[in-house]
């Protein structure tokens, strides 16, 4: 029964927040919108996920890795729980 959760959640969490992560990326390329509400509030939902992983990579100068690698933790989390649960 918590198996089924725990991989309900994980899905659910990276159903949800990829497509964020990749909005937030896209529209970091328009820096007319950077000061709209939305881009603000995409910034407050995204920006507690990628502070701890941009702080554990290297800083390049330009480049912003840490939705990249963020991505690629979900991904990585959610094939583990879903090995793990057995699911």
């Amino acid at each position: 029964m918590i198996e089924l959760v725990l991989v309900t959640f994980v899905d659910l969490f990276v159903l949800i927040f990829s497509p964020l992560l990749l909005l937030r990326v896209i529209l970091s390329y328009f820096p007319r919108l950077h000061g709209s509400w939305f881009y603000g509030g995409l910034l407050n939902l995204t920006e507690p996920i990628l502070a701890p992983v941009r702080r554990l990579l290297p800083q390049l100068p330009g480049v912003d890795l840490a939705p990249l690698a963020t991505f690629f933790v979900l991904q990585g989390v959610q094939y583990l729980v879903h090995l793990l649960a057995g699911a």
